[in-house]
């Protein structure tokens, strides 16, 4: 379906044909995930989140990501089943759908947000960029969710997330599991993070805690998100290993507008040119690491694991010191 000329009218006729889709999603060593669900998972989800966004005919919304995103191609075609204008503009909008990253770009760039629903998504909302747009004049909702989960939790930002309407979340060793009508079916081919239990609830992975009735979201160990699109490290390192004679680790570090990189750490610096080349050639987009640094040896925890917080640290001199390769 993500090939269609026209992803949204070919995810409504698949919905009055009663038939399943199939979404394409993470892409990570050149190869897309297909997550499959029944349209009803999102349609059961149109009433609360027109509620919440305050989304009616009269609105007229933007979304400027690719419809290959999930995140992007609900808010279109929620936008069209209820009945508003999708537009080409921010300035032509009542409301928004944007990344952290894309939300900081365009305050950064003094784009004017007054009296506009900003609904943000992809990656974790800081109170501190909330609070820069809602002093800039727009009401901001922000959500989180996944691929496979559809919406988990909804608030303000992401210290201010409460489990979504009809959502139950169970906190299990650190892990999120909910249970929903917004699940999806699984996957069409390679299977991913998702499994679920015998009682409907699911998981992909993420970590958090749950406190006072706000679910505040840690994230996957084993993944980084750069803009809006979730990168399994495991994946992509089992990648540009094949190039390698010395040790080689992915991690994610900050980025202004992205939100997140990707960073490749060499033990061996003369693997340098044919993994950057490697990673060229086979990782597209979010998945192909931007920076790529030497060190003489990987930190590792008490258990004998790479200790990938220490290994950021070094990366960005808290720590210790480690080259920088161009």
């Amino acid at each position: 379906m993500s090939a269609a000329a026209d992803p949204v009218a070919a995810w409504l006729e698949a919905h009055a044909e009663g038939v399943p889709v199939a979404l394409r999603t993470s892409v990570t060593s050149g190869h897309h995930r297909v997550v499959t669900r029944t349209t009803e998972s999102w349609v059961a989800s149109f009433p609360a989140v027109t509620d919440l966004t305050g989304t009616s005919r009269s609105s007229r919304v933007w979304v400027p990501g690719p419809l290959s995103g999930t995140m992007n191609l609900f808010a279109a075609v929620h936008a069209r089943a209820v009945g508003a204008a999708v537009v080409g503009t921010l300035a032509e909008a009542t409301h928004a759908h944007l990344t952290p990253a894309a939300l900081a770009g365009a305050l950064d760039a003094g784009v004017p947000l007054d009296g506009r629903t900003v609904v943000v998504a992809g990656d974790r909302l800081d109170p501190a960029l909330h609070d820069r747009a809602a002093d800039a004049g727009a009401l901001v909702r922000h959500y989180y969710g996944a691929a496979e989960l559809s919406f988990v939790a909804w608030g303000a930002h992401a210290e201010d997330l409460a489990p979504f309407p009809h959502v139950d979340v169970s906190l299990r060793s650190g892990e999120i599991w909910v249970r929903s009508p917004f699940l999806c079916a699984g996957y069409d081919g390679p299977g991913g993070p998702l499994r679920v239990d015998a009682d409907g609830f699911a998981t992909v992975g993420d970590r958090g805690a749950l406190r006072d009735g706000r679910l505040h979201v840690a994230g996957r160990p084993d993944a980084v998100t750069v803009g809006g699109s979730t990168v399994e490290v495991a994946e992509v390192e089992s990648v540009l290993r094949t190039a390698t004679r010395g040790e080689l680790y992915v991690i994610g570090l900050p980025h202004h507008r992205l939100g997140g990189v990707l960073a490749g750490v060499l033990t061996v610096a003369g693997d340098h040119a044919a993994v950057r080349a490697l990673a060229r050639s086979r990782l597209p987009g979010a998945s192909c690491p931007r920076r790529w640094f030497h060190v003489e040896r990987i930190p590792v925890t008490a258990a004998g694991k790479v200790d990938r917080r220490a290994l950021v640290s070094l990366l960005s001199g808290e720590q210790g010191r480690a080259r920088r390769l161009v």
